[in-house]
């Protein structure tokens, strides 16, 4: 069954990589009115998330916002086929780092750096752009597909420009392997964690929620500058990352304060565009 799915899998690769640009778009459209009217693509778990977040909105105000989530999930979802067919130049123009002399100060000075994105706008050429951008080592964490096939294929096709992709059940490895090397570790923090108890839990969009404890751990044990990494989309398919610094001595602060500056950072980004965070995923299943 893997071997079948990776097949059709791959043909659709090839068949997203042959369409231009301009016409992926109206591909998208489809996808998103398929998501959204025929499917109803979780369609109760966007709602409620929405209705909890922002429960002063009207139903009209609310549906606004459905359409727009849905709408980024569809770009997102054919944009990160099509990254598989994109040439550098390609990927420099429609994901461009604003300012990455941020991250290349520190590392000039034999520091490494902890980023944090989020899944806002588009989030999956993000382990593609940042090697174009530096000479500089980066390792982007990822949870491995349960196909080992696919799972390998995007290794190789996320890692062509200079990133690592590494599972998250490696990070110790990975940290240790590249000590003494200034290097760049992508870590995502706002998925829904596993473990209550190793949690940090935090006021975020008007509740109390969970967040992943690993990118405070590790930036703490290595005394890791931490930034985060705003994804905003200029026009469909053109994205610019905004680097801003969340901590540069992570070992001098409280417990739990590098995670409570990405939450505040994070929603801030949200209230703002709540359309491109990713409203599907179940942020909220944990309970303290």
């Amino acid at each position: 069954m893997n071997l079948i799915l990776t097949g059709l899998f791959l043909l659709f690769v090839v068949l997203i990589g042959l369409i231009p640009f301009p016409l992926l778009y109206l591909f998208s459209d489809f996808i998103r009115f398929m998501m959204q009217v025929v499917i109803g693509y979780r369609k109760e778990v966007i709602l409620s998330n929405l209705k909890d977040s922002f429960p002063e909105l009207n139903t009209e105000e609310l549906n606004i916002i459905v359409r727009s989530v849905y709408k980024n999930l569809a770009d997102v979802t054919v944009e990160g086929i099509k990254a598989f067919s994109m040439s550098p130049r390609q990927v420099k123009k429609r994901h461009f780092i604003n300012n990455p002399e941020i991250i290349e100060s520190y590392l000039a000075q034999g520091k490494s750096i902890i980023a944090l994105p989020a899944h806002i706008n588009n989030w999956e050429w993000g382990s593609l752009s940042p090697g174009l951008f530096t000479k500089y080592p980066i390792v982007a964490f990822y949870k491995p597909l349960s196909n080992i096939y696919i799972d390998r294929f995007l290794q190789r096709s996320r890692s062509k420009y200079g990133t690592t992709l590494a599972s998250i059940y490696k990070t110790p490895f990975f940290f240790e392997r590249n000590a003494g090397t200034p290097s760049v570790y992508i870590m995502a923090a706002d998925q829904s964690p596993t473990n209550v108890k190793r949690s940090y839990w935090l006021p975020f969009l008007g509740r109390d929620t969970a967040f992943l404890h690993g990118p405070e751990k590790y930036a703490r044990i290595y005394n890791f500058p931490v930034v985060y990494v705003d994804v905003k989309r200029v026009k469909r398919g053109y994205y610019t990352l905004e680097i801003s610094v969340l901590a540069e001595n992570p070992s001098v602060l409280p417990e739990g304060e590098i995670t409570h500056r990405y939450a505040g950072k994070l929603e801030e980004v949200i209230r703002k565009n709540p359309g491109s965070w990713l409203w599907s995923h179940r942020r909220w299943k944990l309970v303290r």
